[in-house]
C-alpha cells in the first residue's frame, strides 16, 4: 500500500489532473470563510497562490483517487503517516508555477472559449446531452461555490494547458530509441543450467549450545511473544436467540400452506413434435398415425431426425408455445395430439412418458420450517435484545450477568495475539467478524465497556477485554526447538551458496558443466528461446533476470523456484531478433514511451521555473487546512 501511495502521482497525467484544476465536486461541507482567507495561503509564487480551500480540496481528491484504487479507505491519518500531504503540495506548486510563468507570458483566455470551455464539462450536461444553466447553478450550489470562482478556475485550467501543450505537442520518441528497446526486448537466449541440490551439503548436524546462543541473542527480537489479550464476547445474531419451541404447529402448517409451491415438484411430460410446413402435410401424417404407424416412423417420413422431434421432458410452464403446452398436457400416456397450430406451423404432439407431480408432506420439511419461523421472529426482536441487553449492563450487570438473562452465550478467549494465534501457535479460527473484532480488542483497555461490533447489519458482537499479556522477549529454551530448525535452515543455505558459489567459479575457470552435473549425480537442461520478460516455470521470474544480466558464454548462480536448490548456469547462446524497426513495438508501448518522454521534459521545465521563481510554502496554514 506504501508504495501504491507513493508511486500514484509520480506522473504529469497526475500531476495535471490534481495541478490543473481545483475545483472539487466530490468534497462537501468546507468552509470556504475559513479556509480561503488570501492573507493564509499554503503556496506562494509570484502573484500566484494556493490557497488552503484549494489544498484541502485537492488533499481529499487524491485520498477518493487512491482509495478507489486500493479498494479500501485511506483515512488522513494514514495518508499523512505516507507523506500524501506532501506529494499534494509539490504537484499543486508545479501547477502555480506554471500560473506565474503564464502571468509573465502574458497568456489568457478570450470570453467565448471560456464560455465554451464551460458549456462542455460534463458536470453541467442536463437531460438532452446539452450545457444546462439550471444544472450549472445546483451542482456549484451544493459545493458553496460561486459562479465567478469555477470561471476562474477553468480559466486558470486553460491557461496552463497552453504551457503543457506547447511544451509537449508533437513530441516523438527517436526511431534509433525504439529500435534499441525492440532489439533488447526481442532477444532471446538458450541457457545450460544443473540443479545443486541441498542434499549436497546435508545433513546440518545440530547447532552446539554456544553457536545457538550467539545466533539466538542477535535475533532476539524476531522470536519475541506478542502481546497477548484475555477477552470474552458475546455474539447476538438471530441464530443466537432463535426459539424453535415458541414456534407453534399451527404457525408450522400454515407456512406450509402458503408456501406449498416450494416443495412442489410439479408433472413433467416427455414430448416429441413434428412441425410441418402446411396444414395439408400436417393431415397426411396425422392420417398415418391414426391407421396405427408408430410416431418416429411418420416423423422420418417427415425428414425429421430424432434430435428435431425431441422437446425434452418439461413442466407446462417451462414450455414456451402455449398452444403445444395445452395440447401435450391433456394427453394421456402414449398419445398423439390432433394437428395443432404453434408457434413455427402446424405441429402434431406425441407424449412418451409422464412423471407426476411430487409434494413433499409436511412432515418432511416441518423441521426446517420450524427453524426459519424462528429465524424470522428473531430477526424481528434482535434490536430489542441488543436494547435489554445494552439495558442491563447501564444497570450495573455484567457482561455474564447480561448474557444470562437474555440466554445468550458468553464466550472467552484466553489468549490471543493480533494475528488470531494463541501461545501455541494454533489459530482461532471461530471468531465472528474476526479480523475487525481482533483489531478492536487490541485498540481497548482492560474492563472497559465497549459499543458492540455490527454484524453486517443483522447481528452485533459484544466484548470486553479480560487480561492483558504485554510482548516481552523468550528465552532460548522457550523456542529452543524452533531456533534450532531456523539455524539448520539458514546454515544449510549458506554452505549450498558457498557450494554452488565454488562451483561457479569451476565452471567460469574452464570446467564443463556436464562434468559438474556427473559430478553431482544431476542431469544438465537446456532452456531454448528464453525471452527477457518470461516468467518461465522452471527458472522463475527472478532466475530468468539473472540469466540475462550476463553476456554470451557468462556464468551464474541463482535459487530455483522451489527452494530445494541453486541453479548453476552457463549462456550459450545470444540472439537478436531478425529484423527491427519503430514498429516492432506495439502501439500501445509506444504511446507509453511518448508519455514518459513528455513527462520527463514537463519535469525539467517545472524544476527550471522553480529555479526561477522561489516558491513560498506556509505550513502552519497546510497543518490547519488537513484539520479540518
Amino acid at each position: 500500500m506504501l508504495d501504491s501511495l507513493r508511486n500514484a502521482a509520480s506522473t504529469w497525467i497526475a500531476k495535471l489532473l490534481l495541478g490543473l484544476l481545483v475545483v472539487s465536486f466530490a468534497v462537501w461541507g468546507i468552509s470556504g470563510q475559513l479556509l480561503n482567507d488570501p492573507s493564509r495561503n499554503v503556496l506562494t509564487v509570484g502573484d500566484a497562490s494556493v490557497s488552503m480551500l484549494d489544498f484541502r480540496l485537492a488533499y481529499d481528491r487524491q485520498i477518493n483517487a487512491l482509495s478507489q484504487r486500493l479498494g479500501t479507505r485511506v483515512t488522513r491519518e494514514q495518508a499523512v503517516a505516507f507523506g500524501l500531504d506532501e506529494q499534494v503540495l509539490q504537484q499543486l506548486a508545479a501547477g502555480v508555477l506554471l500560473d506565474e510563468e503564464a502571468r509573465r507570458l502574458g497568456l489568457g483566455v478570450s470570453s467565448d472559449k471560456l464560455a465554451q470551455l464551460t458549456a462542455e464539462d460534463p458536470a453541467f450536461r442536463g437531460a438532452d446531452g446539452r450545457f444546462d444553466r439550471q444544472q450549472f447553478d445546483f451542482v456549484l450550489r451544493q459545493i458553496g461555490m460561486r459562479p465567478a470562482d469555477y470561471l476562474k478556475n477553468r480559466e486558470q485550467v486553460a491557461v496552463r494547458q497552453q504551457i503543457v501543450e506547447a511544451a509537449t505537442d508533437g513530441i516523438a520518441v527517436p526511431d534509433e530509441m525504439l529500435k534499441n528497446i525492440a532489439l533488447y526486448r526481442g532477444e532471446d537466449r538458450t541457457v545450460e543450467y544443473v540443479l545443486v541440490p541441498r542434499s549436497v551439503v546435508e545433513p546440518i548436524e545440530a547447532p552446539q549450545d554456544a553457536v545457538l546462543q550467539a545466533w539466538f541473542d542477535e535475533r532476539k527480537a524476531d522470536y519475541a511473544a506478542p502481546e497477548y489479550r484475555k477477552f470474552s464476547y458475546v455474539k447476538l445474531e438471530p441464530s443466537d436467540i432463535a426459539d424453535r419451541e415458541a414456534v407453534s404447529d399451527e404457525q408450522v402448517r400454515k407456512a406450509y400452506q402458503a408456501s406449498i409451491n416450494q416443495y412442489t415438484t410439479p408433472e413433467r411430460r416427455t414430448i416429441e413434435q413434428i412441425v410441418f410446413a402446411n396444414r395439408q402435410a400436417a393431415e397426411g401424417a396425422l392420417k398415418d398415425l391414426l391407421d396405427g404407424k408408430a410416431f418416429a416412423d411418420v416423423a422420418t417420413a417427415a425428414g425429421k431426425t430424432s434430435q428435431d422431434t425431441a422437446l425434452g421432458t418439461l413442466a407446462k410452464a417451462d414450455i414456451p408455445d402455449n398452444a403445444v403446452a395445452e395440447a401435450a398436457f391433456a394427453l394421456e400416456e402414449g398419445q398423439f395430439s390432433e394437428v395443432i397450430d404453434g408457434m413455427f406451423g402446424p405441429v402434431i404432439v406425441h407424449v412418451s412418458a409422464i412423471e407426476p407431480e411430487d409434494v413433499r408432506p409436511l412432515g418432511e420439511v416441518e423441521s426446517d420450517i420450524r427453524n426459519d419461523l424462528a429465524l424470522e421472529e428473531a430477526a424481528r426482536v434482535l434490536l430489542d435484545v441488543h436494547d435489554s441487553y445494552e439495558d442491563a449492563r447501564a444497570g450495573g450487570a455484567t457482561m455474564a450477568e447480561a448474557a444470562e438473562r437474555l440466554k445468550l452465550t458468553v464466550r472467552t478467549i484466553d489468549a490471543v495475539d493480533r494475528n488470531a494465534k494463541r501461545p501455541d501457535g494454533s489459530t482461532v479460527g471461530d471468531l465472528p467478524q474476526s479480523s475487525d473484532l481482533l483489531r478492536e480488542v487490541f485498540e481497548t483497555d482492560k474492563g472497559v465497556e465497549n459499543a458492540p461490533l455490527p454484524m453486517g447489519g443483522n447481528g452485533f458482537v459484544f466484548y470486553e477485554v479480560e487480561e492483558v499479556t504485554p510482548e516481552r522477549e523468550r528465552t532460548l529454551d522457550e523456542v529452543r526447538e524452533t531456533v534450532a530448525a531456523d539455524w539448520i535452515k539458514a546454515e544449510g543455505a549458506q554452505r549450498l551458496a558457498t557450494r554452488a558459489g565454488a562451483l561457479a567459479k569451476e565452471l567460469k575457470e574452464g570446467k564443463t558443466l556436464d562434468a559438474i552435473a556427473e559430478e553431482l549425480d544431476q542431469k544438465k537442461q537446456i532452456k531454448r528461446g528464453l525471452k527477457r520478460t518470461a516468467n518461465d516455470a522452471d527458472l522463475g521470474q527472478s532466475g530468468v533476470a539473472t540469466v540475462f544480466s550476463v553476456p554470451r558464454d557468462g556464468t551464474g548462480v541463482f535459487a530455483n523456484p522451489t527452494g530445494d536448490g541453486q541453479y548453476l548456469f552457463k549462456v550459450t547462446e545470444v540472439f537478436e531478433p531478425a529484423s527491427v524497426g519503430p514498429e516492432s513495438l506495439p502501439e500501445n508501448e509506444r504511446t507509453t514511451l511518448r508519455t514518459a518522454l513528455s513527462d520527463d521534459l514537463l519535469d525539467q521545465m517545472v524544476a527550471r521555473l522553480q529555479g526561477k521563481y522561489p516558491v513560498t510554502v506556509n505550513r502552519a496554514a497546510m497543518q490547519e487546512a488537513l484539520s479540518f
